[in-house]
C-alpha cells in the first residue's frame, strides 16, 4: 500500500474512547521493545509518527492510527514487561482483552516476535489466546537485520516451533532498518481486510 496520509487519532483506555467510525482495524501485539512503533513507522514511511522508546513499558494505552482513511492500526501495550506492578499489568491485561474480544472493527492482529530469540512464554500464550478466540494472526519476526541471512532459516524454524505456528498463519521476517518484509506485511494486512469483507 502506498501511504499518503497517516495520523494518530486517539490514545484510549476504554471502549467509549475508541474511534467511532467503521474502518477495519489491525492490532499490534508483542513484548515491550520488540519494535511495534518501528514497524508502524516503516510501514507508513514516517520516522516518528509512532513514538519509539528505549524505555520498555512506555505504551500504557491503545494508540489508534488512521491510515489513508482506509484502516486503523491499534498499537497495544507491550506484554511481558517485569518492571511494572502487578496491578498495572492486570489493568493492561483487562484493557487489551476487552479490546480484542469486543471490537467489531478488528480484522486481525500482527503479533511481533524478536527473531533473534526463541518465543517467550508470553509470546506463546498470546498466540494460543488469539487462536482460541479465532482472531486472524500475522506473525512478524522483527530485527531480521540483526541476524545474517544465512541464519534466517534456523531462526524462522525456531519461531515456528516455539509458537506451534499453524499452517494458515503468516510468518514474515521483518526489519525496520532495511524495510525487509514491508510489502509482505502490507499484503497480509490486505488479506485480513478482504477476508472480513467477504464474511
Amino acid at each position: 500500500m502506498k501511504v499518503t496520509q497517516a495520523e494518530i487519532v486517539i490514545s484510549a483506555v476504554r471502549p467509549e474512547q475508541y474511534p467511532d467510525d467503521a474502518l477495519p482495524e489491525i492490532a499490534l501485539a508483542g513484548r515491550s521493545n520488540v519494535g511495534k512503533s518501528s514497524l508502524i513507522n516503516r510501514l507508513i514511511n514516517r520516522k516518528n509518527l509512532a513514538r519509539t522508546s528505549s524505555k520498555p513499558g512506555k505504551t500504557q494505552t491503545i494508540n489508534f492510527y488512521r491510515i489513508n482513511e482506509q484502516l486503523h492500526f491499534a498499537d497495544m501495550p507491550g506484554y511481558g514487561f517485569a518492571r511494572v506492578s502487578k496491578a498495572v499489568k492486570a489493568a493492561w491485561g483487562r484493557m487489551v482483552e476487552t479490546y480484542l474480544t469486543q471490537r467489531r472493527q478488528l480484522v486481525g492482529v500482527i503479533q511481533l516476535i524478536d527473531l533473534r530469540h526463541p518465543p517467550t512464554r508470553d509470546d506463546q500464550e498470546m498466540y494460543k489466546w488469539l487462536k482460541h478466540h479465532n482472531i486472524p494472526v500475522i506473525v512478524v519476526a522483527t530485527k531480521a537485520d540483526k541476524i545474517s541471512k544465512g541464519h534466517w532459516p534456523k531462526h524462522r524454524k525456531q519461531v515456528k516451533e516455539g509458537l506451534s505456528l499453524l499452517p494458515e498463519d503468516s510468518l514474515i521476517l521483518f526489519s525496520a532498518q532495511t524495510g525487509q518484509g514491508k510489502e509482505e506485511v502490507w499484503s497480509a494486512i490486505g488479506d485480513c481486510v478482504r477476508k472480513r469483507k467477504t464474511v
